[in-house]
């Protein structure tokens, strides 16, 4: 019997010396005493947010794109400009005609031959009234067997001056210089949605910064608690080996370590996400360049007001104004249209002064004294049977008009319904950092607390670790608060249009 229970002593010490043999071997040979290897962003040299926005504005692919919708804009005033470029035409012909065994004593010839040629420049000029003035000069020269022509070979010039001057439809400036008034609106709004891409890219990489930013801080949040993690491990060994720990105390410890490591390189690899985001954001095919470890400083700027912000982002904001430009070219349609229904009545005259000579420079010196000229004048006058057609295209324009005015009312109130949602969101994140900040301070005390009673052997490791979980998310949430305030005045700057404005950035 004795034997026995010393036989089952012997055994119950050797099982559990080999136990703690066992986990102190796991424990020894554990990966997470070593820390993953951290990221190279905070080895490389820092790159600042305005860097990484002059880079994008540079390169990234949207603003490339954007900027041939602004090129082909301006292509198209060019185009409409155009129209009131002079025309010049020249022009020649020449003419032989011979006739045998004439039966016409007349012609002067028994065999009459004849070669003429005819040369013209004219220059033609449309002006703002709508109408039209060419100026032309024309010379042509004859020649004949014919002995009865005073001048052989005879040159015949003239210079004529012909208007045309529409009364009722298409006069005036105002619809003669709609389409380039129509052009350089659409310029206008090209330039806006330019500037509002622009600002697209700007909001996107202000985001994506803070984003990668995060996740950095984050990074280094969960090193700082695979740090604690591995302390607590090596302390709870300490106390094992003089019998202050029991082998629970070890085994829980572990597990700390290796959920510490897991989040550190979950942490990790977000960071390398978030930093190709970003990288692809101001770069093209670029991912493998290091961002830097730029420091994550605090907002220090003003409480917004609804109604300044208001006031701001309807001066400034592209969308609002390439609305109200929008407008302003349904406006043109809608003068047009109006005009369309208008019958044409044309006015037309010319005058013409000629001169005829045996050579070229006698006939043009013949024009000026006005012997031989000619002068015409006409009204043409047209119009469709009861401008049905017109009349419906002119109901079809005030009402795209009227419906653009309506989309700029609904836009309004949109804007202002983002301006005090935006605004909130800033005061309310204000409001958050400085809560996180204090949770974060409280977590802090909590855990340094609770390590002090786990080293006195008055806690657990279970309720240690617990401590270090709840600094670790009361951390990340202070990180996150602060991203998040971030992110509100990011969009309330997109909503006032004064990103540019805040890094002094000036579109050409």
């Amino acid at each position: 019997m004795i034997v026995h229970r010393f036989s089952s002593s012997v055994l119950a010490i050797l099982g559990g010396f080999c136990l703690s043999l066992t986990l102190a071997c796991r424990a020894e040979n554990a990966p997470a005493a070593a820390a993953p290897a951290p990221t190279t962003a905070s080895d490389a040299p820092a790159m600042p947010l305005k860097e990484c926005i002059i880079r994008a504005l540079k390169q990234n692919f949207d603003v490339q794109i954007q900027s041939y919708t602004l090129a082909s804009a301006q292509d198209a005033l060019e185009i409409a400009k155009s129209t009131f470029d002079p025309t010049i035409s020249l022009s020649a012909e020449r003419n032989f005609s011979q006739t045998t065994n004439t039966n016409n004593r007349l012609s002067g010839a028994v065999n009459p031959v004849s070669d003429s040629g005819s040369y013209r420049l004219s220059i033609s000029q449309p002006v703002s009234s709508g109408g039209t003035v060419s100026l032309g000069s024309n010379l042509s020269r004859s020649s004949s067997n014919s002995t009865y022509y005073t001048f052989n070979p005879a040159y015949s010039g003239a210079v004529s001056l012909s208007v045309t001057q529409p009364l009722l439809k298409n006069f005036g400036r105002q619809i003669a210089l709609a389409n380039i008034e129509t052009s350089e609106i659409g310029v206008a709004r090209a330039s806006l949605d330019f500037k509002a891409q622009v600002l697209n890219v700007v909001q996107s990489t202000e985001t994506a910064y803070y984003n990668y930013l995060f996740a950095r801080e984050q990074e280094h949040v969960m090193q700082q608690s695979l740090g604690l993690a591995t302390q607590v491990y090596e302390e709870n060994k300490t106390k094992r080996t003089v019998g202050t720990a029991t082998d629970i105390d070890i085994l829980t410890a572990e597990v700390g370590v290796a959920n510490a490591r897991r989040q550190l390189l979950l942490a990790q690899q977000q960071t390398r996400n978030s930093a190709d985001s970003l990288l692809a954001l101001i770069g093209q095919f670029e991912l493998d360049q290091p961002i830097g470890a730029t420091p994550f400083d605090d907002y220090i700027g003003p409480v917004p007001t609804i109604d300044a912000v208001y006031a701001r982002a309807i001066a400034n904001q592209p969308d609002y104004l390439s609305t109200k430009a929008a407008i302003d070219q349904t406006k043109i349609s809608l003068r047009l249209a109006q005009d369309a229904k208008r019958p044409e009545l044309d006015l037309t005259g010319s005058l013409s002064s000629n001169g005829i000579d045996s050579t070229a420079g006698n006939a043009y010196q013949d024009i000026p004294r006005g012997d031989s000229y000619s002068w015409a004048m006409g009204l043409t006058l047209s119009f469709p049977w009861g401008f049905h057609g017109d009349s419906a295209r002119y109901r079809q324009a005030l009402a795209a008009l009227r419906q653009q005015e309506l989309v700029l009312r609904q836009l309004e109130q949109n804007v202002l319904v983002q301006v005090r949602a935006s605004v909130r969101a800033v005061e309310t994140n204000l409001e958050n950092v400085k809560i996180a900040a204090l949770a974060t301070r409280l977590s802090e005390k909590n855990y340094d607390l609770e390590k002090a009673r786990f080293d006195a052997g008055l806690t657990t490791a279970r309720l240690l670790q617990q401590a270090r979980d709840d600094l670790d998310s009361a951390r990340v949430n202070e990180l996150q608060s602060r991203v998040n305030l971030r992110h509100a005045i990011i969009s309330l700057n997109r909503l006032q249009g004064t990103s540019l404005d805040t890094y002094g950035i000036a579109l050409p």
